[in-house]
């Protein structure tokens, strides 16, 4: 596990709880109490915990600073990795990416910065905070080139609405990787916010590929607002877990579906489970 993951399990720990211990939380994410130390050092110098002896403690505002990131972060993220993964297999050096916002995004940038030293010369257009966080404390601009649209922040850490679009619609990109809530063979891709939904259209509209990453949760769902058909998309990249009939139905609909291979389980996880 990477230590975006680990500090937003930390995070997501303190909007339940005032304070965790170093013990705890290294014993749940199965890495050493160093590691954790190290990851609470780093959200401390943030700002985000204020660090004390044996643990941290949540900041008074902490609890209204990421409702919707770290409430979803932790959901389906076997899946959401796994797809992420499959994903950054598709990146060439050279790209010009477009990653929208969401916590499946999230994962694919956790995964892509791992792997810039062997796919450089890249240039991410993103309206997510986090990713354009993620990949820019990684390594700069060094082995990739951050832009950040502008906009209205959403609780799920992206940016919308005019600003963002009319700075999209100026871009073209090569491939855009896109999060969304629901999948539906009639209404398409969709999202509960209307601004989002626009704003995910604009990079639609901007990029030669689209590629819709969607655990298995998301199909057959609709929300409020819809982003585009199934016909814009490219490829859809989910996890296992789908019915044979709803992949069959998705997968005669758009040009690519893949589903993720599950990510082996560690020897100490079924020694866990065996016991």
């Amino acid at each position: 596990m990477l230590a975006p993951e680990r500090q937003a399990r930390i995070l997501k720990q303190l909007q339940l709880h005032e304070a965790v211990r170093v013990v705890d939380v290294a014993a749940v994410l199965n890495v050493s109490e160093m590691t954790i130390r190290r990851d609470i050092e780093s959200l401390d110098h943030s700002g985000l915990v204020r660090k004390i002896h044996g643990g941290a403690m949540r900041l008074a505002r902490l609890s209204a600073l990421e409702p919707g990131f770290l409430l979803n972060v932790d959901k389906e993220l076997d899946a959401k990795i796994s797809i992420a993964i499959q994903g950054v297999a598709l990146v060439q050096p050279g790209m010009t990416l477009a990653l929208t916002g969401g916590t499946t995004t999230y994962q694919f940038a956790v995964h892509l910065a791992a792997e810039l030293e062997r796919i450089q010369n890249l240039t991410v257009v993103t309206n997510s905070l986090k990713v354009a966080d993620l990949l820019y404390q990684r390594h700069g601009s060094s082995y990739c080139k951050v832009i950040v649209t502008g906009g209205e922040r959403t609780p799920s850490e992206a940016l919308v609405g005019p600003v963002a679009r009319l700075a999209i619609n100026s871009l073209n990109t090569d491939m855009c990787f896109m999060g969304v809530h629901g999948l539906d063979t009639k209404r398409g891709l969709s999202s509960p916010n209307l601004l989002e939904a626009e704003t995910n259209a604009a990079f639609i509209e901007s990029t030669s590929r689209l590629v819709v990453l969607a655990d298995s949760s998301k199909f057959g769902v609709r929300s409020l607002a819809t982003i585009a058909p199934l016909s814009a998309v490219d490829t859809i990249l989910s996890d296992g877990g789908l019915e044979p009939a709803v992949r069959d139905a998705f997968a005669a609909l758009v040009p690519t579906f893949t589903m993720a291979p599950a990510i082996p389980e560690s020897p100490t996880k079924q020694s866990r489970k065996s016991s």
